[in-house]
C-alpha cells in the first residue's frame, strides 16, 4: 500500500476538500484526486462522498489505520535513523495501567504493539489512584492508561472511552436492589465514599465523589482490589466506568449504573512532544483500535 496515497487520503478527508488537502501537501489536485481513486481501485470500493466530501463507511475504517500506518512509519524512519546514527539501544517501552485501563482497548493495544514491534521490550506498570500524572511526570512510564480525562500542562491525552458511571456498593446495601434499574446522583452523593490518599490529584478525587466533597468511609484505596474489598464489607463505597463491573466481578459487591451523572472518559497519556518513536507508535495503534472497538469498550 502506498504512504503517499494514504496520506492524501487522509488529508483529503481532514479538510474535506480536495483542492484545500493539495494545498497542504504542495501537490496539485489532480495528484491528490488520482491518489485516491488508485486507493479506491486498490480496495475495489468507493472511500469517499464528494458534495459534501465525507468518508464512506469504508472510508472511515480507513481512516483510523491510516493514521496508525503513517504513524508507525515516521517513527521507523526515526528509529532508523537514531540507529544509523549511533543512538542508544532501545530500552522497554513502559505502558503505566490505571486498574482495568481502557477496557478492551489496553490489552488490544499491547498486543498490537508486540506484533508490530517484536523486537522492543514492552513491560506494564500498574498505577495506583495518586499516580494520574505522576508515573509520567517522574519518568517511571512512558504511557498511561488512566481516568478521568486530564488537562495538565505538558500532558497529552487520546480519549479512548466515554462510559457510564457506576457506584460500586455492599450486595447487604439497599441500593444493590436498585442494580437493574439504576439510581439517580441525589441518591447517592452522600454516599461514604472510600478514603484516598492526601496526594491524590484533584481530577482523580473529583471524579471519584462525583465532583462533591469528600465523603469518607471507613477505610483509604489505593488499587481497584483495595476499593472492592473495603465496599464487600461495608466499610464505604466506591464509584467508576460501567467497564469496571466487567473486569472486576467480586463476591459481596453491585454495581449500580447512575443515570444522570456526566459520563466520563478513560484515556491515553502521554509526555507532550515525546520524541520516542515507540511512543508514537504505541499511540497511534492505540487510537485507531479504540475508534474500531469504541462500542465494545464503551458498553
Amino acid at each position: 500500500m502506498d504512504l503517499r496515497r494514504l496520506s492524501s487520503f487522509l488529508a483529503v478527508v481532514e479538510e474535506e476538500h480536495f483542492g484545500r488537502a493539495a494545498a497542504r501537501l504542495f501537490l496539485s489536485p489532480a495528484a491528490v484526486t488520482g491518489h485516491v481513486q488508485q486507493l479506491e481501485r486498490e480496495f475495489g470500493t468507493s472511500l469517499l462522498k464528494r458534495n459534501p466530501v465525507v468518508p464512506t463507511p469504508a472510508g472511515r475504517r480507513l481512516v483510523s489505520h491510516a493514521r496508525a500506518l503513517l504513524a508507525a512509519a515516521n517513527a521507523a524512519m526515526d528509529d532508523v535513523s537514531e540507529v544509523a546514527q549511533g543512538a542508544a539501544p532501545q530500552r522497554p517501552l513502559r505502558v503505566g495501567v490505571m486498574g482495568h485501563g481502557s477496557a478492551e482497548v489496553t490489552p488490544a493495544a499491547v498486543s498490537a504493539f508486540r506484533r508490530a514491534r517484536p523486537d522492543v521490550p514492552l513491560s506494564l506498570v500498574q498505577l495506583t489512584f495518586t499516580e494520574h500524572c505522576s508515573a509520567l511526570r517522574e519518568d517511571r512510564v512512558d504511557v498511561a492508561f488512566v481516568r478521568p480525562l486530564i488537562q495538565e500542562e505538558g500532558i497529552e491525552v487520546d480519549v479512548l472511552t466515554t462510559e457510564q458511571r457506576i457506584v460500586a456498593v455492599s450486595a447487604a446495601s439497599s441500593l444493590a436492589d436498585a442494580a437493574r434499574e439504576g439510581v439517580r446522583l441525589a441518591d447517592i452523593i452522600d454516599l461514604p465514599y472510600l478514603r484516598l490518599a492526601p496526594h491524590t490529584p484533584r481530577p482523580f478525587s473529583a471524579y471519584l465523589y462525583f465532583g462533591a466533597g469528600e465523603r469518607r468511609g471507613l477505610d483509604y484505596a489505593l488499587t481497584p482490589q483495595d476499593c472492592l474489598t473495603s465496599v464487600a464489607a461495608g466499610r464505604g463505597a466506591g464509584s467508576a466506568l460501567k467497564s469496571f463491573a466487567r473486569f472486576y466481578p467480586w463476591p459481596g459487591t453491585a454495581y449500580v449504573p447512575v443515570l444522570d451523572a456526566p459520563w466520563a472518559h478513560s484515556v491515553l497519556a502521554t509526555r507532550a512532544g515525546d520524541p520516542n518513536p515507540e511512543v508514537r507508535i504505541f499511540r497511534a495503534l492505540t487510537v485507531a483500535l479504540a475508534r474500531e472497538l469504541g462500542p465494545i469498550a464503551s458498553q
